[in-house]
């Protein structure tokens, strides 16, 4: 059955937290909205409207699209248009050219495809090709949104269709993998990463024997290696999936003979019972799909749909999937109570819905378990995942309601500005696109560190570096943003005239956990902000309080009247830093 759900309205904690899990970050005004509504609204609103496609990648210099015509300018080498491709997704994060009533639900549907991202792995260096990204990029975007969703739109299907993805079958050398000569990393990594996994981390027993990976074995491996073989990597790009209209990988020899395909029987070890047969699963070609004796494109696909339908008929493999979709909305730690438990149902729903991906997260993200919101929960949920520096960085600009340039009308500004974002995520610790290996990026997968692998002395300070050049005035940065018309243009009077007060507001939408916030240390037991810590940023914003004999009230004089403006910009500054660089600050 689903997770119990949550039913109460939101309230400005609950919603914050949602939309900083779900989305790449609110502004104040949609924290506020959101606050309420109860939980069902705000999925409802995040994960069910109709949503824009996306404007397609231009190139600057001609500003015509280029990676569907694969019109490019002669004089510019591929890794250009890659670095456009990469542009351009953070854009799409950004909802950059999407109108603000939709731009929540935008960013909710990229956040899920920046999931899949991290889940079927890409990296720039081994693919090298724009093309190849993007229509990988955008098989993504197209099974992201799968509740209402053809049939044929789940994520055992998406299995499917990256099994033959152009971008995959370079990544994995499957397009080595030929009759007689088989290139077994694509299989592997299918099972080891993309489907069945090798069990709940930190509580796996020994490996039983050489090749037995527990969950799955060896014999395993060279069987799916032999179904996967005879695909080749389609420079043109002019093999299209029936049911995406995408590029994918063209079969070796002819759609009518499949000469690169190994077209034996394949049969699996006792891992993988047939319950028709009570026996290990064999796979073999469908007579009414071959050429006689050769197999087909038809029957090819055929036997990879028997594949990916074999390892989904296993308890572990929606277990594995939703472990991921667990850690990346919620928290890194799965234990095997809650393995057993949460995760249980969440693989329940999974498969229950013919393994479509979004009403499994939408019933985590209406849950009482994400929310803390049930009797007897005395974890914390809130400010529980260390945030990526692509959340960091994004989710700073958008509360910020940062605009960036027109990719249409300004391309080379745009992909300046977004290109600075991905060189501060990359001095942060997040190689984007350059995974070190076939794993993804460590702060998914990488048991038992996961996301505090996003925190070294070094990646700390470039963070707290990217706040600073980007809120204070007086330093270089391509970034900016004025804190003092940010001020004026969000919050009434009433709150920006006292000190004390436009802390707290800020407080509440910036940090993870905000109530009962107090200045009295003798009154801070409930608060989950120390007094110390609000003191703290109370400090940093008057300055040192010689300065004035009543620093609060010259504050609200300043503000209310306009006198000294650049005092004002200095302490506004000075308080943005304070909070922004706190610890607190990089979770979420």
């Amino acid at each position: 059955m689903p997770l119990n759900e949550y039913t109460g309205t939101l309230g400005l904690n609950r919603a914050a937290h949602l939309l900083r899990r779900a989305t790449f970050g609110p502004t104040k005004e949609q924290i506020e909205t959101f606050a309420s509504l109860t939980p069902q609204q705000a999925i409802t609103q995040l994960f069910n409207q109709p949503l824009p496609d996306p404007i397609l990648s231009v190139d600057p210099d001609t500003n015509q699209e280029w990676a569907v015509s694969g019109v490019t300018d002669s004089n510019k080498m591929d890794e250009e248009y890659q670095e456009y491709f990469k542009r351009w997704f953070i854009g799409q994060m950004l909802s950059a050219g999407v109108p603000d009533a939709q731009s929540l639900a935008y960013a909710a549907r990229e956040k899920l495809v920046m999931f899949l991202h991290t889940h079927f792995t890409a990296i720039q260096e081994k693919i090298n090709s724009s093309r190849a990204l993007y229509f990988q990029n955008q098989l993504f975007r197209i099974f992201a949104l799968d509740r209402t969703a053809p049939a044929e739109f789940n994520f055992r299907e998406l299995t499917k269709k990256v099994s033959v993805d152009n971008a995959m079958l370079r990544l994995l050398d499957g397009n080595q993998n030929v009759k007689g000569s088989p290139n077994e990393n694509y299989a592997r990594e299918l099972f080891e990463l993309f489907s069945i996994g090798r069990g709940l981390e930190g509580s796996l027993p020994p490996t039983p024997a050489p090749g037995d990976y527990i969950l799955f074995k060896e014999q395993d491996v060279q069987a799916a290696a032999r179904v996967l073989s005879g695909f080749d990597f389609d420079n043109n790009f002019n093999t299209l999936d029936p049911d995406t209209n995408l590029p994918r990988g063209k079969v070796r020899g002819s759609d009518n003979f499949a000469s690169g395909h190994d077209n034996g029987i394949k049969e699996f070890s006792t891992s993988f019972i047939n319950p028709l047969t009570g026996q290990p699963y064999v796979i073999q070609p469908n007579p009414l799909l071959t050429n006689g004796s050769n197999a087909t494109l038809a029957s090819v696909l055929g036997e990879i749909s028997q594949l990916i339908d074999m390892i989904y008929e296993q308890e572990e493999t929606a277990r594995h999937i939703c472990r991921k979709v667990y850690r990346y909305y919620v928290y890194h730690e799965v234990t095997e109570s809650l393995h057993n438990t949460i995760i249980a149902e969440m693989a329940n729903t999974f498969r229950a819905n013919g393994f479509k991906l979004q009403p499994v997260i939408e019933n985590l993200l209406r849950s009482q378990h994400f929310y803390e919101a049930a009797a007897g929960y005395d974890d914390d949920q809130f400010g529980g995942i260390i945030k990526s520096p692509l959340d960091l960085i994004i989710g700073t600009l958008r509360f910020f309601n940062y605009r960036v340039p027109d990719m249409v009308t300004n391309a080379s500004s745009f992909y300046e500005i977004t290109g600075e974002i991905i060189s501060l995520a990359d001095h942060q610790g997040m190689s984007y696109y350059q995974p070190f290996d076939v794993a993804g990026y460590d702060a998914y997968h990488q048991f038992p560190v996961y996301h505090r692998s996003w925190i070294t002395v070094n990646y700390l300070t470039r963070r707290y570096e990217f706040i600073r050049k980007l809120v204070n005035s007086m330093e270089d940065s391509m970034l900016k943003v004025d804190v003092v018309s940010f001020v004026r243009d969000t919050f009434s009077t009433a709150v920006t005239s006292n000190a004390r007060t436009l802390i707290v507001e800020l407080a509440r939408l910036l940090l993870p956990v905000s109530n009962n916030l107090t200045f009295d240390t003798n009154a801070d037991d409930t608060a989950t902000i120390t007094a110390e810590r609000m003191n703290y940023f109370l400090i940093a914003f008057l300055e040192n309080p010689k300065i004035d004999a009543d620093p609060e009230g010259a504050w609200t004089i300043r503000w209310t009247n306009g006198f000294d403006p650049e005092t004002v910009r200095r302490q506004l500054e000075n308080l943005f830093n304070a909070m922004l660089q706190s610890p607190e600050y990089q979770l979420h």
